[in-house]
């Protein structure tokens, strides 16, 4: 079993939400949303993997450059979420011949407020790109826009990180976990 799996099958990872910097009363609170490299309209937030021996700060910076480029000098963390929230992958989706045991993820969300321009975003850093396509989005559009199996964790961390809002009073209600379906 990979040594980064935990004993019940998950995987730590970070996820990373990212508001848009404060140049105007408009982009209060809106956020990053990237779609997947695959023409399936997949979107999410940028995520990743935290590296054995790395810490949970480590993997944040390493995966936001990764994944859409933005460095961390280009960046203020905000706020993280207190526990690990985790999801199961469906089994379709699992690679059991590659990582025997794994089921889904655990992950710690982090919050964190561009101050840099938009050009500051750059999908095609490296040969792999995660992501072919992004866009602001208000604060909780997402969590009825990912994929059914990560929408509670989306709502738990999203609740979660809205205290540390700038413009926590801005801030649109989120949607009920009933109204999702969850």
């Amino acid at each position: 079993m990979d040594s980064n799996i935990d004993k019940h099958g998950f995987r730590p990872n970070i996820g990373i939400v990212l508001l848009q910097g404060p140049t105007s009363r408009e982009s209060a609170n809106r956020v990053l949303w990237a779609r997947r490299v695959g023409g399936f309209d997949a979107w999410q937030f940028p995520q990743g993997g935290v590296d054995s021996g790395e810490t949970l700060e480590q993997a944040l910076f390493r995966e936001l450059h990764e994944e859409i480029g933005v460095s961390a000098d280009a960046v203020t963390v905000l706020g993280q979420t207190t526990d690990w929230l985790r999801y199961r992958l469906p089994k379709y989706m699992r690679r059991n011949n590659s990582t025997p045991g794994f089921v889904g993820q655990k992950q710690k969300w982090f919050l964190l407020q561009m101050h840099a321009d938009d050009s500051a975003v750059r999908l095609h850093q490296h040969a792999k790109p995660e992501f072919d396509e992004w866009r602001w989005v208000s604060y909780y559009y997402p969590i009825e826009q990912v994929v059914d199996f990560k929408r509670d964790v989306y709502r738990r961390a999203l609740v979660e990180l809205a205290q540390y809002l700038p413009n926590a009073l801005a801030a649109p209600k989120p949607v009920s976990s009933s109204a999702l379906g969850s």
